[in-house]
């Protein structure tokens, strides 16, 4: 007896998918506008109210408490300025990890193991039409709304930077992270690779514990390659001075007679005996470090989030292969055993 299909569903249009994946992922949207607004909020109270107390109670500080006389100045507003700031930094670089866990979770790895993905390619839409609209609305919305925080932490850092005594250096590893379009970068590279993990593993609880981890994995990736994203600038000092430098420090070490610049963790002073003979041995005449100073800041953050963009494209390539691969396997396995059911 040979197996009837019923005709094909009408191909569903991508307005009617993107409503649909709206409706099906109502709560996330909800929490995701909660969050963005929230944490706008925040950076907008701690941009100008709590810079002004906190700069106006430094201010304070320094021209009384250096003196004789009783010290008085605004103690909690600096306080506050700080614990909120710290707050906020923390809950902004938390969004990359969330957007990873969430899409590896309920993206695509619920989507397969409750096997609604493959009722949708039954009901006219095609496997990677399917994977196209989970990841393109849910990738404007991340990009956007993190991208919007990581340029309200800059502007909170540029208010407080020289009017706060306590302001995070820009070399801060929390604030260059959660400061400027690298979280967004960020973001986006760990929704996709969420989403292919969710794709690969197939469990939504598993796809969010690896998701999670591969972001951290990602971010240890970026943090290590960054610096060698954009040319260094070097200090140069003799044997009896250190060179001077303010900003991320790359590489350290001496300098030799013939201009060489080897690297070296050990003595890079020679302010003691046992040093000097050592740098003899050595052939050194100076020393010198590479660093980023304050004017790679941009670069170094369009530069790392150019590549991380270039790393989401290649993973939603990957991703989109995957689906197609295996749903074009499962297409002719089902092929096959139809035509053995009507033989």
């Amino acid at each position: 007896m040979t197996a009837t299909l019923g005709a094909p569903a009408k191909a569903t249009t991508a307005p009617r998918q993107i409503r649909w994946l709206l409706r099906a992922h109502r709560p996330a949207l909800y929490a995701w506008t909660v969050l963005v607004v929230g944490l706008a909020g925040t950076l907008l109270w701690l941009w100008g109210p709590l810079t002004d107390a906190a700069a106006a109670a430094w201010k304070q500080y320094d021209s009384t408490c250096w003196r004789a006389t009783p010290c008085r100045y605004d103690q909690d507003a600096i306080l506050r300025y700080k614990d909120v700031y710290q707050y906020a930094t923390t809950a902004v670089l938390a969004v990359p990890f969330l957007a990873a866990a969430w899409a590896g979770a309920a993206l695509t790895g619920r989507e397969l193991e409750t096997g609604t993905a493959r009722l949708a390619w039954t009901q006219g839409v095609s496997p990677l039409r399917w994977l196209t609209s989970r990841l393109a609305v849910p990738a404007v919305l991340v990009t956007v709304g993190t991208g919007l925080l990581g340029m309200l932490h800059q502007a909170v850092w540029s208010a407080g930077h020289g009017r706060i005594d306590t302001a995070k250096p820009w070399e801060d590893v929390p604030t260059f992270y959660s400061g400027g379009p690298l979280i967004a970068g960020l973001a986006l590279a760990g929704l996709v690779l969420g989403a292919l993990v969710g794709l690969l593993l197939g469990r939504s609880l598993l796809a969010l514990c690896v998701s999670a981890l591969g972001m951290a994995a990602l971010w240890i990736g970026v943090h290590l390659t960054l610096p060698h994203l954009w040319p260094v600038s070097t200090s140069v000092s003799g044997l009896r001075g250190f060179p001077s430098y303010s900003g991320i420090k790359t590489e350290e070490g001496i300098v030799t007679s013939a201009g060489d610049h080897l690297p070296a963790s050990t003595c890079l002073s020679d302010l003691n005996p046992d040093c000097r003979a050592l740098n003899d041995r050595r052939g050194a005449v100076g020393f010198y470090i590479d660093y980023h100073p304050y004017s790679h800041r941009w670069p170094l953050q369009l530069a790392a989030t150019g590549a991380l963009v270039l790393l989401a494209v290649l993973l939603a390539g990957l991703a989109l292969w995957l689906v197609r691969h295996r749903t074009t396997g499962a297409r002719a396995g089902g092929r096959a055993t139809g035509a053995g059911a009507a033989v």
